[in-house]
């Protein structure tokens, strides 16, 4: 789904004034710590604090408002911008100025229980990521093979 400035905005002023806002994930990028469906909360956040790992909702250039984990900042004109990827994404999404980052996670709402993001498992999870990068394209692998159509 697209978005456009004014929707952004208004979960910005949202996330500021309630603490908080749930939003359910529509894809597997981050799989297998959020699937498709689940209800992931978010809360206000400030860029320039964000820690490596940090699952960080933000407004891509493509419109589109996405989830992924946070890498590093870097300066591009002068001004500090994010980069992010998704766990089982093979490349890094395109750096975004701190106007885009809307909030970070905490935790995401399973079928029976809550995930919060410095549970032992989503915690261990990240390191994982972060330092075994092969993983992404592993699970990237499963991923497309449990779609394609079995003849």
């Amino acid at each position: 789904m697209l978005f456009d400035g004014e929707v952004i905005d208004l979960l910005k002023r949202t996330i500021q004034k309630d603490g908080c806002i749930d939003l359910p994930s529509v894809g597997d990028s981050m799989y297998p710590l959020i699937q498709k469906g689940e209800i992931c909360r978010f809360i206000p956040c400030e860029p320039s604090l964000l820690n490596k790992g940090d699952i960080t909702l933000f407004w891509a250039e493509s419109g589109q408002l996405v989830a992924h984990r946070f890498y590093h900042a870097e300066m591009i004109h002068g001004l500090p911008h994010y980069v992010f990827k998704g766990d089982t994404n093979l490349g890094f999404d395109q750096p975004v100025g701190k106007d885009r980052i809307v909030g970070k996670l905490l935790y995401v709402q399973k079928a029976s229980r809550k995930t919060n993001v410095e549970d032992l498992q989503a915690y261990a999870w990240g390191k994982l990521i972060l330092a075994m990068p092969i993983l992404s394209g592993i699970l990237r692998k499963y991923l497309n093979n449990r779609k394609s159509p079995q003849f």
